[in-house]
């Protein structure tokens, strides 16, 4: 399939391939916020399966009828998730990538509960303690991660960061991956398009790339 975004996502694997051990699984999350189901298209008929969104009405309205066809598509929630999104995000989402609180895991345990439906998380880590940023402080990753695991139920695959936009991002990465590792958890999600190669350096099993895939996004309505 000759298309932009098809070679796009070629020269990424092809990359991340050349780059580590190639016995650890990763995953492509194409972060498909903000862009149609048309621009989506070649992605989906090439066989991709990963995609990432920031907004439920978004992805209820984007992907409700284009899985019925496709069941093998995975929807990642990748931005901040509140708590009366809740009870639909657990039926859009097979991953949320931005559990942060107590009062967000109270939410998906019962939302989970009433609807008898599991899904995956991961933890999002606020690594340089930046106030704008959502993210339990690494200090607190252990007691908060057992209050989702062992109080909660919830089905905790690995941590989430974004690190700060400054020189240090392998520091911060390395940090996370050790973190990661410590608690015991498989996957790790970090890495953008500007940064997923230093990423997988340190052992990120999910990347998050939208406009390494898409191109820039332009922001308009769907």
């Amino acid at each position: 399939m000759n298309n932009e975004v098809i070679n796009k996502l070629k020269v990424i694997q092809e990359n991340i391939k050349n780059l580590n051990d190639n016995s650890i699984q990763r995953s492509i999350i194409c972060v498909s916020k903000t862009f149609s189901i048309d621009k989506l298209m070649p992605l989906i008929d090439f066989g991709h399966t990963h995609f990432g969104e920031n907004k439920v009405q978004e992805t209820e309205m984007k992907w409700s009828e284009i899985r019925k066809t496709n069941k093998n598509i995975k929807i990642h929630m990748v931005g901040k998730l509140q708590t009366n999104k809740v009870k639909k995000a657990i039926h859009l989402f097979e991953f949320i990538h931005s559990l942060d609180s107590s009062k967000l895991a109270d939410a998906l345990n019962k939302a989970e509960t009433e609807n008898n439906k599991k899904i995956s998380y991961f933890i999002q880590i606020n690594i340089g303690n930046e106030i704008q940023k959502s993210g339990i402080p690494t200090k607190d990753a252990k007691n908060f991660l057992n209050y989702c695991k062992f109080d909660k139920k919830l089905n905790v695959i690995g941590l989430m960061v974004i690190p700060p936009n400054d020189e240090n991002t392998e520091k911060y990465f390395e940090e996370v991956s050790k973190l990661n590792s410590e608690l015991g958890l498989k996957h790790l999600s970090m890495g953008m398009s500007s940064d997923y190669e230093k990423a997988v350096k340190f052992n990120a099993t999910f990347l998050r790339i939208g406009s390494g895939i898409l191109g820039p996004r332009t922001f308009k309505k769907l």
